[in-house]
């Protein structure tokens, strides 16, 4: 069950409950019960937070899932137009393009500043050790995609090809 579905039962509930409270309050109010007022802002209350938990479940989040994609660490964001992200090491080429394309999906903010452009630029990298106690980090390939627009289907994606043949030798 997702994000979006949990968030409408609970509005949901939180609708039924505010119908309860407004029928206690009705009764309160008839029935002259020295407590009805305070009913009143328990209804209105209720009332609000059904309409906020509502509201939540339209739309907050929104997450495409590309499939083939493997987990990345965001590495470097400069909050505008650069980014870096590395991946694991035993990652295969075919998964490559898709965590590239989820990594692009995932980062796209409308209020990233480009500072003069008007595209984003994702750098791929991941780490391999060439001996004991040494770290080489090995880019393997930069997504570049337009700030504008969410669903950017102009968008460039590059794969370093003698990286990931690198990247082949240390995996085996």
């Amino acid at each position: 069950m997702n994000v979006n579905s949990n968030l409408l039962m609970y509005a949901q509930w939180a609708g039924i409950l505010t119908v309860a409270f407004a029928v206690f309050t009705v009764i309160a109010f008839i029935l002259q019960w020295g407590f009805r007022f305070r009913l009143v802002g328990v209804t209105s209350f209720m009332a609000v937070i059904a309409a906020s938990i509502f509201g939540l479940g339209l739309g907050l989040f929104t997450r495409t899932e590309i499939p083939g994609a493997v987990r990345y660490s965001l590495v470097y964001d400069t909050g505008g137009a650069q980014t870096v992200i590395t991946v694991p090491p035993t990652i295969a080429p075919s998964q490559l393009e898709a965590t590239m394309q989820q990594a692009a999906a995932d980062l796209y903010s409308p209020g990233r500043s480009g500072r003069g452009r008007d595209y984003m630029t994702i750098r791929v990298r991941t780490i391999v050790h060439p001996e004991p106690g040494v770290s080489q980090p090995l880019f393997l390939g930069e997504v570049r995609r337009s700030l504008a627009t969410r669903y950017d289907d102009k968008m460039s994606i590059e794969i370093f090809p003698e990286q990931v043949a690198t990247l082949k030798k240390y995996q085996s």
